[in-house]
């Protein structure tokens, strides 16, 4: 039995348009009758974790699966959900022209979702003030995109991963001390302190458990991107409702979750690696071997708010993302080069004046 296709739409009941969800009230909302409805059960279910194992053996329930209807952009990859009614869009996170596709696609359901928290002209506000930081960027785009069309608001997909990790190493401790040598420095003798390491071998273990883990699930932002975005606020997560999708795209995720938790595991060995070096003490420390053992691995998928605007400006796309909890802004940081020759004009004659006044 399949799961049921689930709608993110939610007609008016004054006017039949559609509701949106709206970051100030947290309610759906009716753009034109200004109607709202609350739901009938604010209070959020516990969010439960999925059990890793189950997922990879395609051991799921079927309440924990769901059908999608995914767009596959050709251009930057992303995989766009559209309502049923839109047959052709743009893709939000690069504005090439696609043609949504009618098939549907058998997903993990998200777990749980972090509302939008801020709207879309505050959003916008945030670009505007980084835009103006960008001194170099060419004022024909930075105009363009202050009086473009609006922000898109798009859900993109996450994994967090929990698990028990013990890890076992090999390594060094080293302990600095000094000693003094002469040398010879423009024909005379001077002693110098040289700083030395005396070397032990030693072993151990270390264990830590690691939660919410989080990778993005998406090759549709270049990961600086995706990166200089963080942090999100994970203690805002609701249990995922359709609701909260309302008037926004979502995006499916490309990363699977094998994959992700591959990424995972090297965000985990850095800190792993920070606690064997504080496990060894001693003034430096060697790591020669370390393997470590994952046990108990549970996972969520999450969708996180962005709001994105992307600008096609003389045959060249730019992206500038917002999140949408806190309005860190990320983008192309385009370059005019008329103004970095005039800058560079500037600073030599700048330069050359201050040498003449003071010869």
């Amino acid at each position: 039995m399949n799961s049921p296709h689930e709608e993110h739409r939610f007609p008016c009941e004054q006017c039949g348009a559609d509701l949106r969800f709206s970051p100030e009230t947290g309610v759906l909302t009716c753009d034109h009758c200004g109607y709202t409805e609350t739901p009938e059960n604010p209070t959020s279910p516990e969010i439960l974790e999925m059990d890793f194992q189950d997922a990879l053996s395609n051991s799921l329930s079927e309440e924990q699966l769901e059908e999608r209807r995914v767009t596959n952009c050709t251009n930057c990859g992303a995989q766009i959900t559209f309502d049923e009614q839109v047959h052709a869009d743009e893709c939000p996170f690069c504005a090439t022209p696609v043609v949504t596709d009618t098939g549907l696609h058998r997903v993990i359901k998200p777990k749980a979702v972090l509302p939008f928290a801020i709207p879309e002209r505050e959003a916008h506000d945030h670009m505007e003030k980084w835009l103006g930081r960008l001194w170099f960027a060419p004022n024909g785009l930075a105009a363009y995109a202050r009086k473009g069309r609006k922000m898109q608001g798009v859900y993109i997909p996450y994994w967090t991963y929990d698990t028990q990790t013990k890890t076992r190493y090999t390594g060094g401790r080293g302990t600095e001390y000094t000693t003094t040598k002469t040398v010879v420095i423009d024909g005379k003798r001077q002693k110098r302190t040289v700083v030395k390491v005396r070397w032990v071998s030693v072993s151990g273990r270390v264990s830590r458990f690691f939660d919410d883990v989080l990778v993005m699930a998406s090759h549709s932002l270049p990961k600086s991107y995706a990166d200089g975005l963080h942090p999100w606020d994970l203690s805002s997560l609701e249990t995922y409702q359709p609701r909260f999708l309302a008037g926004f795209m979502s995006e499916g995720y490309s990363v699977g979750l094998d994959e992700g938790f591959i990424i995972a595991k090297d965000v985990m060995a850095n800190r792993i690696r920070r606690d064997i070096r504080f496990d060894i003490g001693g003034d430096r420390q060697r790591i020669d071997r370390a393997e470590t053992q994952y046990s108990d691995i549970t996972f969520k998928h999450i969708l996180a708010p962005i709001w994105m605007a992307a600008y096609k400006y003389r045959g060249k796309s730019y992206r500038f993302v917002v999140n949408g909890q806190t309005g860190k802004v990320q983008g192309e940081r385009p370059y005019s080069i008329w103004k970095i020759l005039f800058a560079v004009l500037f600073a030599v004659i700048a330069l050359a004046a201050g040498m003449y006044f003071t010869q």
